[in-house]
């Protein structure tokens, strides 16, 4: 295991679908050389915002080996790798170890609202089965699990775990772990809803492990790197409060529905959301547009970004499916008849009377 401590931007990253609802290998390929060429330090693949919860066991098994395959020393990659239970996640975790992953990323297991004393034991019999470096989640918002401090502190003295990311939003529990002085980096979520990036790095967090870096990977860097001076905390406070229009409308709706729809608006070879999930349309879309265009994003990275009327435009004709044509016409038909009874002239007094007759 390498001791070598990750700081930094650790970025999760999308599933790239093709049309046919097939993983894209190709555009894997080049979200990671952009996420190289743009200060990101680790990449964690079938996270949350990788739709991890909607990829088949087959499909997970083939991202490993392909995407494995594609990683250089000076970015490792990561995997979301927990199970339904102990068993499936400790198998999960030696498939990837054995394809080549650098690392594996655990949270609980979602639905079964275990109690801390038995995710305690579920993350430590994990480590003990494995020599993979691995990261621990806690992000009860998503599984409905909550780890406090002293169980995570306890967790970390096994050396198999390098990283841990926090989901809440107590400041009180980050400060509490970074008191423990744990040899894991300690980064948070890059929500400004949950509150946590200022206080995670002036307390001498290690980093963010981060949606926003999508889009803006260079920015994420910035915001993420560890201070060290008075230079570094000052250039955060400025990166930090210009990026908060975007940090924002990143978790303006369920991860991943807004970073994957504006990547795709934007030329990134995204592809769509896996159903039941679908993209953002419209206004919605087009106040992203407006913010990376505001940010100038599109100019850095070279994003071919159309003009707003047409992003509009565009996402509004896709989604009038036959289904929602018909909806619309039944609405218009309802909306045009309640106006026109709001607005006919009142009946004389004589024609009241005849109407009660």
């Amino acid at each position: 295991m390498s001791a070598k401590r990750i700081t930094g931007s650790f970025v999760a990253i999308i599933t790239p679908f093709n049309k046919d609802g097939s993983v894209d290998f190709e555009a894997f390929r080049s979200l990671l050389k952009f996420h190289q060429d743009n200060g990101t330090a680790a990449i964690l693949i079938m996270g949350s915002t990788g739709e991890t919860s909607m990829l088949s066991p087959e499909e997970k098994k083939k991202i490993i080996v392909e995407t494995a395959k594609m990683k250089t020393a000076a970015m490792p990659i990561f995997y979301g790798c927990t199970g339904n239970n102990t068993d499936s996640t400790i198998a999960n975790v030696k498939f990837a170890k054995d394809n080549g992953a650098d690392g594996a990323i655990l949270a609980a297991p979602a639905y079964i609202c275990a109690p801390e004393a038995d995710i305690e034991g579920f993350f430590l019999d994990i480590a003990d089965a494995t020599d993979l470096p691995l990261g621990i989640y806690n992000n009860p918002p998503r599984v409905k699990s909550d780890l406090n401090w002293d169980h995570l502190l306890r967790i970390f003295k096994h050396p198999n775990y390098v990283i841990h990311k926090e989901s809440t939003a107590r400041v009180g529990q980050v400060a509490q772990v970074l008191a423990g002085k744990p040899t894991v980096s300690v980064m948070c979520c890059d929500s400004p809803n949950l509150g946590l990036v200022v206080p995670t790095m002036s307390l001498g967090g290690h980093g963010t492990a981060n949606m926003t870096g999508n889009l803006a990977p260079a920015e994420l860097a910035t915001i993420s790197k560890p201070w060290t001076s008075y230079a570094e905390a000052e250039g955060f406070k400025n990166a930090y409060l210009g990026l908060l229009p975007l940090l924002h409308y990143t978790y303006s709706a369920i991860n991943p529905v807004a970073v994957k729809s504006l990547m795709k608006a934007v030329g990134l070879p995204a592809g769509d959301l896996r159903k039941p999930l679908t993209g953002l349309e419209g206004e919605a879309l087009a106040k992203g547009v407006r913010i990376i265009q505001e940010l100038g994003l599109d100019k850095k990275y070279g994003y071919r970004v159309k003009p707003l009327s047409a992003v509009a435009a565009s996402a509004f004709q896709t989604s009038l499916t036959p289904e929602r044509r018909s909806s619309e016409r039944r609405r218009s038909t309802r909306a045009a008849s309640i106006l026109s009874f709001a607005f006919m002239p009142p009946l004389l007094p004589e024609k009241q009377a005849r109407h009660r007759r």
